[in-house]
């Protein structure tokens, strides 16, 4: 079984910059996928593939903000949507709709998007997470990583993703944790 929980970051300056630009790529990063899957299928009648998103823009700027399994999984929520759609549309051949169905929409212009790191690229010094950027940040801005406090109520090795929720003009990490039943 899994819990979560959410944390209110209360962020200086430096980190609130980081965390907003995070937000601001992968908001971008969500975009182009959405952008390459709507056109793939009004133009080729093909749904995108779990992968597909990955090797297409591994080379592309936004992707390498991250780190490699966060941009991974920003691609993979795109995929899941477009993997509803499809079990919609055939929801929708048999009658079961009432709607109408529409693709997966794109993402509001200048907004921020969901961020989330599995655990096997956090890691724990000195009571703080360890979260990874990916090259391109350390390329430009000097900066490998960044650190967010460790709640004392979880334990480390409990944590299963590390999410950064953009919410309200304000920062929330987001501990899924795995729940041990004694």
């Amino acid at each position: 079984m899994y819990g979560c929980q959410q944390v209110l970051l209360k962020p200086d300056n430096e980190l609130s910059a980081i965390l907003v630009f995070l937000c601001q790529q992968a908001h971008s990063l969500t975009n182009m996928g959405i952008y390459y899957a709507r056109q793939l299928y009004l133009k080729a009648k093909r749904y995108i593939g779990k992968y597909d998103l990955e090797k297409l823009y591994k080379n592309n700027l936004h992707y390498k903000v991250f780190h490699s399994q966060a941009a991974q999984q920003i691609l993979r929520s795109v995929y899941k949507s477009f993997a509803s759609y499809k079990k919609l549309v055939k929801a929708d051949r048999e009658g079961r709709l009432e709607n109408k169905l529409r693709l997966p929409k794109y993402r509001k212009k200048g907004g921020l998007a969901l961020v989330s790191y599995p655990s096997q690229a956090l890691k724990l010094k000195d009571g703080l997470i360890r979260v990874p950027l990916g090259k391109q940040v350390k390329c430009w801005f000097g900066l490998d990583s960044f650190n967010l406090p460790m709640p004392s109520n979880i334990n480390f090795t409990d944590i299963k993703e590390l999410k950064i929720l953009p919410r309200n003009k304000c920062f929330y990490a987001e501990f899924v944790c795995a729940i041990r039943l004694s």
